[in-house]
């Protein structure tokens, strides 16, 4: 199997710095905003954009998995991505202003896996996928109203 990609997109009301800020905050806003298929949610390093690596366990679709993410890339205001450091899973995390708010649009990829479980990986994976940046998306609008 290929690349698999889930992706989502929401307008949330707050300046693209605002939202950066927000997003970039490891510490207090992002456990804030996580889905509650999210535990041990920790900051092992930073805490605060670029450098910061966060572990947390995450359970979908009756499976838990253990996450190590860094934030490997950060451009003020308009880009955060996060990468695991134990698999091929990245995140990215793109804003650009629109109307009185920002675009935010979270992307999701990882290597799937071969043979007919990567078949039904690369189709109902990312419906899960969506529907946790969906829920992160709307907290984040929420918390910025």
């Amino acid at each position: 199997m290929g690349v698999v990609k889930a992706e989502s997109t929401q307008i949330v009301p707050a300046s693209p710095e605002t939202v950066y800020d927000a997003l970039a905050d490891y510490t207090t806003v992002r456990p804030a905003i996580l889905p509650a298929a999210y535990s041990d949610y920790a900051v092992v390093e930073g805490g605060t954009g670029a450098g910061t690596v966060v572990t947390y366990r995450l359970s979908a679709a009756g499976r838990q998995r253990d996450y190590r993410m860094q934030v490997v890339n950060a451009e003020a205001g308009h880009r955060l991505v996060e990468q695991d450091q134990q698999s091929s899973l990245s995140t990215t995390w793109a804003l650009a202003p629109v109307g009185g708010g920002t675009r935010v649009t979270v992307t999701t990829t990882w290597q799937g896996a071969g043979g007919i479980g990567g078949f039904f990986e690369g189709i109902f994976a990312p419906l899960g996928v969506r529907r946790l940046q969906s829920e992160t998306l709307r907290n984040l609008a929420a918390r910025l109203a």
